[in-house]
């Protein structure tokens, strides 16, 4: 996923990148509000970090843009000293706020929450080539997959394998077709090839692979992920 951080401290807005990147998250930066909203207007962004005092277009002015026609979550970072314009900040659309200086895991435990906050609702639903089903999103735009809010990271033929079967949540699928749409090739006894990579994808995106809340057998007959 995207997140664009935001803040006129370079220092600041490398650290946050780095966490961001660390969790593997895509990381946008800008230095003013200014800079902000052209970001916003040229990438697909999935949750932002504004800080509140910055030159030329500050944090409350960017967000209430922001606003005018997104629904993107806006986390804002504050100074102890700026409680009226924290305050202020929620009250125009952000979405929480931490003061600096701030414990890097609690910012990413924020980032997480919202962010699961936002695909819980549909906020990424209204896009024809974003798949979901409870917590686990396709994007196969930006060719990602996030379980609650948190990338995983799969092999190119896992990510189709996950894609189809997500795409068309609740049909179960035989090992011979899922084996033929994603190899794009005739399937000559498929099974072990593909059982490996169901194996490897729940290992990835279950909490427990060995009782799968997604990615279901049905025996006899084949794979599905479930319509949740």
């Amino acid at each position: 996923m995207n997140v664009l951080v935001c803040d006129d401290d370079k220092a600041i807005v490398d650290a946050i990148g780095i966490y961001l990147e660390n969790e593997g998250y895509q990381v946008f930066k800008a230095f003013d509000g200014i800079e902000a909203i052209e970001i916003i207007d040229q990438q697909e962004l999935h949750l932002i970090i504004m800080d509140i005092m910055m030159p030329r277009m500050d944090g409350i002015r960017a967000t209430m843009k922001i606003r005018e026609a997104n629904k993107i979550p806006v986390i804002m970072l504050s100074a102890k000293s700026e409680d009226y314009d924290k305050i202020l900040g929620l009250n125009i659309g952000a979405d929480d706020y931490i003061t600096k200086p701030f414990n890097p895991l609690e910012l990413i435990a924020r980032v997480k929450s919202q962010l699961r906050r936002y695909t819980s609702f549909g906020g990424l639903e209204t896009k024809s080539n974003v798949y979901q089903t409870g917590g686990l999103i396709v994007d196969d735009e930006s060719k990602t997959i996030t379980v609650d809010g948190e990338m995983v990271h799969l092999t190119p033929v896992q990510y189709k394998i996950v894609k189809l079967l997500t795409a068309n949540a609740g049909r179960v699928f035989s090992i011979e077709e899922i084996y033929e749409k994603v190899w794009n090739e005739a399937a000559f006894s498929p099974e072990n090839t593909v059982t490996v990579h169901i194996r490897k994808i729940r290992e990835k995106i279950e909490i427990n692979p060995k009782e799968p809340k997604y990615l279901k057998v049905v025996w006899g007959v084949g794979y599905k992920v479930e319509k949740i």
